[in-house]
């Protein structure tokens, strides 16, 4: 077991965890992340927004909270400075984050012997980009890559992403996903089965097949292809209704196309109840450009709802045989792995199951922190 506290008389570890605007997977990980450390006896300071203090509670796992926002300009970095002052330890979760992070530590010794504060950066997913920005975010990653001490990669992918831009040390880290943190009792099967009809009654789903996605709805998410895909399935009795949760700059023109086209399409919006909304679902679609450990297709395992999503990124790492893998762009293949499962009640119980067996073995949050603070012990032992 590591031990935050060194045998050589130093105070317990301090570190900092800093975040961009706190995406989903990144902001659960850091609260997931803050909670075990600071079980561990580890002083964590984590550097966010408000919106990320109130969404996630980051004081609540007993870390302090300090507002920076999450900007490149001067007096964002120096208050970033100012809050990375006494660690020992800074690790960064993203690529602005970390870019933002390399800048503030640029010549800050640290409490441990005077040494440079080190540097971890987690990369939890690829930006899409295209044209001129795609090489600004190559020499982003460049610079990020290097500044590290070592760089964390949520995926196989992203480890590779970080060796080709130069990583000095480039390991994979699976970020397990939080469980739900409820206090109630798990509801009896024939609550379940209650709540089950009643979110699809309110979703307009009674008699119907309810299909399932969860994303921000902008660039490189695949809703597009997944509209395409729906037109084959409107000709079904009873016709299967697919409802997208999420937000994003995207939502008028799909809503124009959904009113266009006449297509069984609900937009919710923004969710905060989807495991409600998985346990109403018939299926759940994850039709991304690119995922490292998409959080709603480990949901979606974990409950045992079958998973249709794109073979990209760190999805097939992620799944196993446990989902129907297409590949991206290809609506067609999309709408008929869709309508096999509708079709096979079996197949979608097998899925279930193996979904169940491949969660089992994802790494706990337990893991997760162990591995973390194993390479926060490495960084920062006394040189001999």
């Amino acid at each position: 077991m590591s031990t935050p506290t060194s045998t050589h008389g130093l105070s317990p570890l301090r570190t900092v965890q800093v975040l961009g605007y706190g995406g989903a997977g990144s902001a659960a990980h850091v609260r997931s992340l803050a909670e075990g450390l600071v079980a561990r006896g580890v002083r964590v300071t984590v550097c966010a927004t408000p919106e990320s203090e109130e969404a996630y509670d980051f004081t609540g796992a007993g870390a302090r909270f300090v507002h920076v926002p999450p900007r490149m300009d001067p007096v964002s970095v120096a208050t970033l400075r100012s809050a990375c002052w006494d660690a020992d330890l800074v690790h960064a979760h993203g690529l602005r984050a970390g870019l933002r992070a390399s800048m503030a530590l640029r010549g800050l010794r640290g409490p441990r012997g005077g040494r440079r504060v080190p540097l971890v950066i987690t990369w939890h997913t690829s930006p899409h980009t295209e044209g001129a920005r795609a090489g600004v975010v190559h020499l982003m990653e460049r610079r990020v890559a290097r500044a590290a001490a070592v760089v964390l990669g949520a995926c196989s992918d992203l480890v590779d992403r970080a060796r080709e831009r130069g990583a000095r040390d480039a390991r994979l880290a699976p970020v397990a996903i939080p469980r739900p943190r409820s206090g109630g009792a798990p509801a009896e099967p024939e609550e379940r089965d209650h709540l089950r009809h009643k979110e699809r009654a309110e979703l307009g789903a009674t008699g119907r097949p309810l299909l399932l996605a969860v994303g921000r709805l902008g660039p490189g998410q695949g809703h597009d292809l997944l509209l395409d895909a729906a037109h084959a399935w409107c000709a079904l009795d009873p016709q299967p209704l697919l409802v997208i949760a999420g937000e994003g700059v995207q939502r008028a023109a799909l809503q124009r196309r959904i009113d266009l086209e006449e297509l069984p399409v609900q937009l919710l919006g923004r969710r905060d109840d989807v495991p409600e909304l998985l346990a109403a679902a018939d299926l759940v679609v994850l039709p991304s450009r690119w995922e490292a450990r998409s959080l709603i297709a480990q949901e979606a395992l974990r409950a045992g709802v079958p998973l249709v999503a794109t073979d990209t990124g760190g999805t097939r790492e992620l799944v196993g045989r446990a989902a129907e893998l297409v590949p991206y762009g290809d609506a067609a293949a999309l709408a008929r792995s869709v309508l096999a499962l509708l079709a096979d009640p079996d197949r979608r119980d097998a899925l279930a199951e193996a979904g169940r067996i491949q969660a089992a073995g994802w790494p706990t949050e337990n893991d997760t922190v162990t591995q973390v603070l194993s390479v926060y012990d490495e960084l920062t032992q006394p040189q001999s």
